[in-house]
């Protein structure tokens, strides 16, 4: 089915806000010092919108997305060089949320399957997670304690509001995923 450029932006539109209010409900429950929190399935507008669209509009999207993030909450990070302060914004932003755009891509390989829903959103979730280890291992271990080390650190770190966030996506999405897949199927 062919879309119009203006329904496509306007679905879009529509889901990113619906995913950037759920992150701002958040806001409310204290995150993270250096950033990082549980939401309330913020995720999953930009899972949904992924599953939806081709791969590079599901890329698009999240970079739209991720632009919106970094303006409400970015943290300075403890950086001395402007390719750290690079690093930080494409791997804890640009990278990260990039990963959600890639659901639908992972949904087609695994044959559009009610299943894979849930489990695509799994994969880009936890590769987020992995988004931030590294940024976690490069930048921020430098608040890793004494004696600890800096892989520890990230893992437990963004651990904490990364697999209540990933456990929180996948129910959400287990729970949607017949009504999904009928929206998928007719594109909404």
């Amino acid at each position: 089915m062919k879309y119009s450029k203006t329904r496509k932006i306007t679905t879009s539109a529509l889901l990113i806000a619906l995913s950037f209010v759920l992150m701002l409900i958040s806001k409310a429950i204290p995150g993270m010092p250096q950033g990082g929190s549980v939401t309330l399935a913020s995720m999953v507008p930009l899972i949904i919108l992924s599953l939806i669209f081709d791969i590079k509009w599901g890329l698009a999207s999240a970079f739209v997305y991720s632009l919106l993030e970094m303006a409400i909450q970015f943290y300075p990070p403890p950086t001395k060089t402007f390719l750290y302060f690079a690093l930080v914004i494409l791997l804890d932003y640009v990278f990260a949320f990039a990963c959600l755009g890639l659901a639908g891509g992972f949904y087609r390989l695994m044959g559009k399957k009610i299943w894979a829903i849930p489990v695509s959103g799994l994969i880009v979730t936890t590769l987020r997670y992995i988004c931030h280890i590294l940024s976690g291992i490069l930048i921020w271990g430098v608040y890793a304690k004494k004696g600890q080390s800096v892989l520890a650190y990230s893992l437990i770190y963004n651990g904490s509001y990364m697999i209540p966030n990933i456990i929180i996506t996948t129910a959400v999405l287990v729970i949607l995923a017949k009504f999904i897949s009928e929206r998928v199927e007719n594109k909404i």
